[in-house]
C-alpha cells in the first residue's frame, strides 16, 4: 500500500476513499490506546508549523495536543506578527517562507477564513502554493473552502454511533438561522465526504444560500460512484424526513463575499445576520427531530444555540457533539502521523 507521507491534505476530495478509510482506522486506534500506541513518539522532537489567519478554539488546542501527544512539537504562529509579503507590504514570499519553513519543520498548518481573504477561493489559493513551494505536507486547518479535519472527525463520530458500515443511511445537512456568519469549508467538507462513503446526503436550505456549484457538482459525481445519493431540498419536512443524522449549521450567503468588500466585514456580517433572523422555523428542534429516523444530532461547534439548535436537541441524549470535538484530536493525529512520521 503507498505511503501517505509528504502528502497535503487541503480536501478529502483529493484523497482516495483507501487513503480515507487507512486515517480513520489509524484514528479509531489512536482513540483506543491514546497513551500507549505503538506511534506514541513518531514526531518525536519534531515541530509542526500552526499558520493561524483566524482564531480559533478547538483547532489549536487539538492540534497542539496532537503533536505532544505524538511526541512532538506545535508551534503557534500568528501571520500579522510575522514579515510576510502582501499586496501593501514588502516582506518574505510564500515561496520564501515555505521553504524556509520546510527546513524547520516536519509539516504546515494554515488556517484562513472568509475574514482574512478578499474573494472566495483565495484561501484555498494560498494553501496550494504553500503547497507547491513546501518540501514538507501543507494540511488545512479550516479554510475558505474546505475543512478536511472536521469532516473526518464527524464520518468518525457517526460511526461511533451508527457503527461503521453506514453506506444508504441518510445525512441531512441543514442550514439554521443564526447570530454566526459561518463559513462554507466545514459544510462542504461533509458533504463531500459523506457522498463518496456512499451515505444519502440531503442538503437543505432556504432559497439564496447556495454553496459553491462546483462542489455541489462533485457531490452528484461522489455520489453515483459510491452508490449513494445526493440531494438539494428548500423544504424542511421533506429535509428532515427519515434522517439518521442532522447536522445543522449556519452558513453564509454567496452576496457575503461582495458585501464585505463593497461595505466591510462588520456590516457585511450585520447584513447576514438580519437575512438570517427570517427563517424562524430553520432552527433544529425537538419537533422538527421527531420527524426523523431517531437521529443523531452532529455540529462541528462552536454550537450558536437557540439559533442553530435548541439545547433541548444539543446537549439530548442522541447529540454527538461532544464526541465530534474529541475526535478531531484522534483524527488529527492520524494525519500527522501517516503524513510526517518517518516510522
Amino acid at each position: 500500500m503507498k505511503s501517505l507521507f509528504g502528502r497535503d491534505l487541503i480536501t478529502t476530495q483529493e484523497w482516495s476513499v483507501d487513503e480515507l478509510e487507512r486515517t480513520l482506522a489509524l484514528a479509531f486506534e489512536f482513540k483506543a490506546r491514546r497513551f500507549d500506541h505503538p506511534l506514541r513518539d513518531c514526531l518525536d522532537r519534531r515541530t509542526f508549523m500552526m499558520f493561524f489567519f483566524n482564531p480559533s478554539v478547538r483547532t489549536r488546542q487539538s492540534f497542539e495536543c496532537a503533536a505532544t501527544e505524538l511526541g512532538g512539537h506545535a508551534q503557534f504562529l500568528e501571520p500579522k506578527t510575522m514579515r510576510l509579503k502582501t499586496e501593501t507590504s514588502a516582506g518574505e514570499t510564500v515561496q520564501d517562507a515555505a521553504n524556509v519553513m520546510s527546513r524547520y519543520a516536519c509539516g504546515i498548518g494554515i488556517r484562513t477564513l472568509e475574514t482574512a481573504v478578499d474573494r472566495y477561493g483565495e484561501g484555498d489559493d494560498l494553501l496550494r502554493e504553500y503547497a507547491k513551494w513546501a518540501s514538507v505536507p501543507v494540511i488545512s486547518m479550516a479554510h475558505d473552502k474546505f475543512h478536511p479535519c472536521q469532516g473526518l472527525a464527524d464520518v468518525m463520530g457517526m460511526r461511533m454511533h451508527g457503527g461503521k458500515n453506514l453506506k444508504r443511511k441518510k445525512l441531512l445537512q441543514v442550514w439554521g438561522k443564526g447570530a454566526l456568519v459561518r463559513s462554507w469549508c466545514s459544510v462542504q467538507e461533509s458533504i463531500l465526504i459523506n457522498t463518496r462513503l456512499g451515505l444519502d446526503v440531503t442538503l437543505a436550505y432556504p432559497e439564496g444560500y447556495d454553496l459553491d456549484p462546483q462542489v455541489t457538482k462533485w457531490c452528484e459525481d461522489n455520489a453515483a460512484a459510491s452508490g449513494g445519493r445526493f440531494e438539494i431540498v428548500h423544504d424542511l419536512e421533506e429535509g428532515y424526513k427519515g434522517a439518521d443524522f442532522v447536522y445543522s449549521r449556519n452558513w453564509q450567503s454567496p452576496a457575503f463575499y461582495g458585501d464585505m468588500k463593497k461595505v466591510g466585514a462588520d456590516a457585511a456580517k450585520k447584513k447576514e445576520i438580519e437575512m438570517a433572523a427570517r427563517y424562524d422555523d430553520w432552527i433544529c428542534s425537538r419537533e422538527w427531530m421527531s420527524r426523523t429516523n431517531n437521529a443523531f444530532f452532529m455540529h462541528c461547534g462552536p454550537v450558536d444555540r437557540g439559533a442553530e439548535v435548541t439545547d433541548e436537541v444539543c446537549d439530548g441524549p442522541r447529540s454527538i457533539v461532544y464526541d465530534i470535538a474529541e475526535n478531531r484530536l484522534h483524527v488529527q493525529k492520524a494525519i500527522m502521523a501517516l503524513t510526517m512520521a518517518r516510522t
